[in-house]
């Protein structure tokens, strides 16, 4: 006898489900499914152990909170197969408390998962079975419940087993997760259709039907619910605005629920450890718990751990408005679930100078039956206090300074004169509008005089400032439209056409103006600098544009678009204030510049379109630390902004090595080439999706690779300097004739040099970009075209299967040898440089320029040329890591491929300190030792 796996040996107490279904299968033959059939069926109506949360009865409803069936909402009849057209078997998985699937034993009409093979082997096709009777359809939700809460609407599953058609013997194949999800992508694609056409409620119902469906189909359900429910999560967030798309993803998350338990706890730690955007989503959150989603107990210990005694002031703000919309506006939830979240806020109330609202809110939260008079209270004016209830709501998304934590209740009546000021305001405004359009100085002294009467500080001011213009505005566009109606009735077909939308256009366009008090800060801010010089104080104009940043760049995903608008103010407005204008803001700048609330949302907002700005705020940090670095003047502030210049970079190399990638061009124009940490750091970046191959690998193939062919993604303009000095047509000329009489390559270095007066600024007689942009350029267009000529790919042409001359002898390799023997030393280091800075991860540009640079080594004419080839090599390996992978790759093929002869070079021991550098290096890359003196003498001879 064969040793009885572990899962199913017998253990103390009671038999797990899947041991005593063994037993069961075993001892239940094909035929006694015929037989049993009327004596084992089970009697319409929900049966009462599936009764329990823990039960995973199909005829659940799906939004039912407390997990009790609903049987009005549809029947539970049999099939003529005795069947449970409430309770399969193959739905109860070990995990579940075993009260909620006792019905099951002693019952011979369980059909599970192995139901179609005999315990003999033989397949129960071969067993001839009378035809099932279909299962009776379930009734249809009304559409005036669904209507109310989508989530609410009971959703229907089919009552036969799910692994077999009724009527026939032909069981259907069992799905794995991947499949599960390939289905569930469809008919996610299939509700958003619903969702967009705004579609009938039954309809929606329906399709969300199919995904439990999908799940009970599979061999591990639990493992696909999960994977599912996890797709699901993610997406529920991604249309938070649109409150039907929210109701039907918190319906599928219940209806997996509803067949995987595990997802409660999932859900749970997936809000917990999600970022604030979605952890401090009030409407979603509270969602999840009324669809008993969240395990509460888990979540208020979370949640009173994150208020941190109120100094996160994110987190208080969102406890205090959930509380608010779960005790106050919604009874559903007990504050016995979330005691720690409460006496949290119970002790931030007890602070002195806390809000009373936060004391009251505490105390009906404690004591609800005994505050049922403040309760009726905050009842009063209930249209006018739900309106400021969302003005609080909104406010609460955003990442405020503010001390207050008061209600929207607490938002007490406007001064005398408020509104008719506000009404002037805006009447003044039109006529400036209307006079100047949104180019003009007056724009700017409106703004000005808001900002001066304390209209935009950011206080309550501020809010019944905005308040009452947006009440204006929607004034005048609904009385626009009875007046235009003229005799038209109440009832009559309202087309939209009379209604005069120009109050509204103007308020749009004053809200988006006040963007432009940027442009009045930037100005104040240089004329400061410039009248105070060194006594000029940044500290001031830092925290007011911190403070921008908390309020204007909002976490609120419904915001992202506007975000993005009002971030590309910032940049611009940063753009204005870079160091080489203002020095003395630099730090201040640079702080900015890197703020987690400025960069990476502009990096994720809308990428790549808002890469281009944060790539132009750091070429602006780069030109001007250029020539402190090239000259290496390092004093104690430029060596401070060196360190967070490199922190910056860091954590780009870390969260967004895409950006790097894809502007590393730009940036290496700007680097100079002392600073060799600095681009290591840029070059070394690599897609996320890439898992670089071990340099020091033996026998690594790098034609073989899959990256190799693959051309890198370049979001700078490679030819711009070429076309600045009108040389691209010249250049491309050159490739496609490689004309022997023309006088290209006789001018190409003269053409290469600066002019005096601009060489003596730069540090150097030669064109840096143009260099960089011609190297760049040749290379690509000389990969184009053996791409375009050949089958064969290009990794596998300079294999060196033959010749390398065959294959890199061109007019590309002209124009490189050219520039390898007339360039002086000082050209022929930028050149080489230039080369060098193509050196990345794996892609076609790395293997071509490595295979340049090797083929420049054995073909050079000089050893000076060979010398300084390595030089370039050697001195970006011996800083500190990182290292591009394309550097130690040409570096190691360079050193261990016989083909270069490198320890014959003299360079190699031209001093001991030297030797030894070679030596080190050559370990650490892996490669060969240094041969000894008798064998270099013997090759010199």
């Amino acid at each position: 006898m064969g040793v009885i796996p572990e899962a199913l040996r017998p253990r103390p107490g009671h038999l797990s489900h899947s041991q005593q279904r063994v037993y069961e299968d075993f001892v239940r033959f094909p035929w006694q499914n015929q037989s049993g059939q009327s004596s084992n069926a089970v009697p319409a109506g929900p049966p009462a152990a599936s009764s329990g949360p823990g039960s995973s009865g199909l005829s659940r409803a799906y939004a039912s909170s407390s997990g009790q069936l609903s049987p009005g909402f549809y029947s539970t009849g049999t099939g003529a197969t005795g069947l449970s057209a409430t309770q399969p078997l193959d739905l109860i998985s070990e995990d579940m408390d075993p009260s909620s699937a006792q019905f099951l034993s002693g019952s011979s009409s369980r059909i599970g998962v192995m139901d179609g093979v005999s315990p003999h082997g033989s397949k129960l096709n071969s067993v001839s079975f009378p035809s099932v009777a279909p299962t009776p359809e379930v009734h249809a939700v009304e559409a005036s419940n669904v209507g109310k809460e989508l989530g609410a609407a009971a959703l229907s599953l089919p009552a036969a087993s799910t692994t077999e058609h009724p009527g026939s013997g032909i069981s259907e194949p069992l799905l794995n997760t991947g499949d599960a999800l390939d289905k569930y992508q469809i008919v996610a694609q299939k509700l958003e259709t619903l969702l967009t056409k705004d579609s009938g409620d039954a309809e929606i119902q329906g399709v969300i039907a199919q995904i439990p469906e999908i799940i009970l189909k599979c061999i591990r359900r639990d493992e696909a619910a999960l994977a599912v429910a996890q797709k699901v999560f993610k997406s529920l967030y991604e249309n938070a605005s649109n409150s039907l798309h929210v109701s039907a993803h918190l319906a599928i998350l219940a209806a997996i629920r509803d067949v995987c338990k595990l997802v409660v706890k999932e859900l749970t730690s997936w809000v917990i450890y999600s970022d604030e955007e979605r952890k401090f989503n009030t409407d979603i959150t509270v969602g999840l718990i009324h669809k008993d989603l969240l395990n509460l107990a888990e979540y208020n210990m979370h949640m009173a751990k994150l208020i941190d005694a109120g100094r996160n002031k994110a987190a208080t703000e969102f406890a205090i408005s959930l509380l608010q919309t779960l005790l106050i506006q919604d009874s559903r939830v007990s504050v016995s679930e979330l005691p720690n979240l409460v006496d949290a806020l119970g002790k931030l109330a007890m602070r002195p100078g806390s809000p009373e609202s936060l004391q009251q809110l505490v105390e009906i939260a404690r004591n609800p039956a005994a505050n049922a008079a403040i309760l009726s209270g905050l009842n009063v004016g209930k249209d006018d206090k739900e309106k400021q209830s969302r003005e609080k709501k909104s406010s609460d998304r955003s990442m405020t300074s503010r001390e207050d934590y008061t209600n929207a209740d607490s938002v007490g009546v406007d001064p005398v004169g408020f509104r008719d000021q506000v009404s002037v305001l805006f009447a003044d405004w039109y006529q400036i509008y209307e006079l100047h359009g949104t180019n003009d100085p007056a724009i700017t002294h409106f703004i000005s005089q808001l900002q001066q009467s304390g209209f935009l500080n950011g206080d309550d001011t501020s809010d019944r400032f905005f308040r009452l213009l947006t009440e204006l505005a929607v004034a005048h566009c609904l009385s626009s439209e009875g007046i235009n109606s003229g005799s038209l009735s109440l009832h009559s077909p309202q087309t939209g056409q009379n209604m005069s939308f120009l109050a509204i256009d103007v308020y749009a366009k004053l809200v988006i103006l006040i963007l432009k008090i940027f442009s009045v800060t930037v100005r104040v801010i240089q004329r400061d600098s410039e009248e105070k010089k060194a006594s000029f104080n940044p500290r001031p104009y830092f925290r007011l544009f911190i403070n921008w940043l908390f309020d204007l760049v909002s976490p609120d995903p419904i915001l992202d678009g506007a975000n993005f608008q009002v971030l590309i103010a910032f940049a611009n407005a940063f753009h204005a204030l870079q160091p080489l204008k203002i020095p003395a803001f630099s730090f201040a700048w640079l702080e900015l510049v890197s703020h987690r609330s400025f960069m990476p949302k502009l990096l994720t907002v809308n990428p790549p379109k808002g890469w281009l700005y944060v790539q132009r705020l750091l070429v602006d940090l780069f030109k001007f630390m250029e020539p402190y670095l090239r000259n290496a003047e390092m004093a104690e502030p430029i060596l401070f902004l060196y360190k967070g210049t490199l922190r910056v970079l860091l954590v780009l190399l870390h969260d967004f090595p895409e950006f790097l990638c894809d502007y590393h061009f730009s940036f290496c124009d700007v680097i100079p080439s002392s600073c060799i940490q600095m681009r290591n750091v840029i070059l070394s970046a690599f897609p996320r999706n890439m898992r670089l191959p071990d340099p020091s690998t033996p026998n690594l193939k790098i034609d073989l690779l899959a990256e190799i062919n693959q051309s890198p993604r370049i979001f700078s303009e490679v030819d711009a300097a070429l076309k600045s000095k009108q040389m691209k047509s010249d250049v491309d000329e050159y490739l496609k004739t490689r004309h022997q009489g023309s006088s290209f390559l006789p001018d190409l270095k003269q053409r290469l040099l600066l002019p005096q007066n601009e060489a003596a600024q730069a540090g150097t007689r030669y064109n840096v970009p143009l260099m960089n942009s011609l190297v760049l350029y040749v290379g690509m267009q000389t990969i184009q075209q053996l791409q375009t000529k050949s089958s064969p790919p290009l990794a596998q042409q300079m294999a060196h299967n033959g010749p390398l001359e065959l294959y890199l002898m061109g007019s590309a390799m002209d124009i490189f040898q050219t520039l390898i023997a007339e360039l002086d030393t000082e050209g022929r280091y930028l050149f080489l440089n230039a080369i060098a800075n193509q050196l990345r991860y794996p892609n076609n540009h790395t293997h071509f320029f490595s295979f340049v640079l090797l083929y420049l080594f054995v073909e050079a004419s000089q050893e000076i040329i060979q010398e300084q080839i390595t030089r370039v090599l050697l001195e970006r390996l011996i800083v500190n890591r990182p290292h591009p992978w394309g550097l130690l790759i040409t570096f190691i093929e360079l050193i261990k491929n016989s083909r270069y002869n490198f320890w014959s070079r003299t360079f190699t021991r031209c001093a001991p300190e030297i030797e030894k550098l070679f030596e080190s290096v050559s370990r650490s890359c892996g490669g060969p030792k240094p041969v000894d003196d008798s064998m270099v003498s013997d090759n010199m001879h």
